[in-house]
């Protein structure tokens, strides 16, 4: 296929051009950074795609390849991505903050495909900028917030039930938490089959995947704060290294090694 031309030329990246950006707070995962091949998977949250220079290609439920400049994936969404070493913001927001009509606001020239919005347009310059000043000691994802802020309050949000909100929650903060669905079920009063198709309809993907990607979000985290992979991996419920690896894989279609190997700057 023959190559799309860049759109904007890229900021001179100096002696560290693979490093990242990665932000984990307050319900939201953001990514910015170099990205190769994704092989098929899908997420626990609904993602927000933005290529910072030129465009991607990206490939849903195993169809044909298309280029785009943006996208809006729900969560549970297959999809593969291919971006040839380029920076691309990927930007998470999680069900008890947001659904992906959140991002909506944030994509233009787009259309609906396989359940997907793929677009040619969208907030890109922001996502460019928090990038490009990496290296600023004044450095902020205030802008980001801003933005999200107001996408949300353009957004049409389906209302959680309390019951897994309580649920989530909790697992936010205890990703080693490896109660039994049944036992879940139980305390907030429905029945597993209940509970199970109440999660999968409202959070977007089934409890068990959802716990994963929790998981797997707060080892990240705990990765970026400095901490060695193992002992990560072990604190998030992982019975080890290579448990991390594979999920990782698994998680985001990609080595652990490209989106974790050098950090130019996080915020915890």
């Amino acid at each position: 296929m023959k190559e799309t031309p860049r759109l904007y030329k890229r900021a001179a990246l100096g002696d560290n051009p693979f490093d990242a950006l990665w932000d984990i707070r307050d319900g939201r995962t953001y990514f910015t950074g170099p990205l190769y091949y994704n092989a098929s998977h899908q997420h626990g949250a609904p993602v927000f795609l933005a290529s910072l220079y030129g465009k991607f290609r990206l490939r849903l439920h195993g169809g044909d390849w298309l280029w785009c400049r943006t996208a809006v994936i729900p969560a549970g969404v297959l999809h593969e991505l291919d971006v040839g070493g380029e920076p691309i913001t990927v930007l998470y927001i999680e069900p008890t903050v947001a659904g992906a009509d959140a991002f909506k606001p944030l994509i233009n020239n787009s259309r609906a495909l396989d359940g997907a919005l793929v677009g040619n347009g969208g907030e890109i310059r922001l996502m460019r900028d928090l990038y490009e000043d990496r290296y600023k000691p004044d450095w902020t994802t205030e802008p980001l917030l801003d933005l999200l802020g107001y996408a949300k309050r353009r957004a049409h949000s389906a209302v959680i039930d309390p019951r897994l909100t309580r649920v989530v929650d909790y697992l936010s903060e205890h990703a080693d938490d490896l109660t039994p669905v049944v036992t879940w079920a139980m305390q907030v009063g429905l029945s597993p089959s209940r509970f199970q198709h109440l999660f999968t309809e409202q959070i977007g993907v089934p409890f068990r995947r959802y716990r994963a990607w929790n998981r797997m979000r707060q080892a990240i985290r705990k990765i970026i704060r400095g901490q060695n992979f193992t002992t990560a991996a072990h604190a998030s419920g992982f019975t080890d290294s290579a448990h991390f690896s594979h999920e990782f894989r698994k998680t985001f279609g990609a080595p652990a090694t490209i989106g974790l190997h050098r950090l130019a700057r996080l915020q915890l």
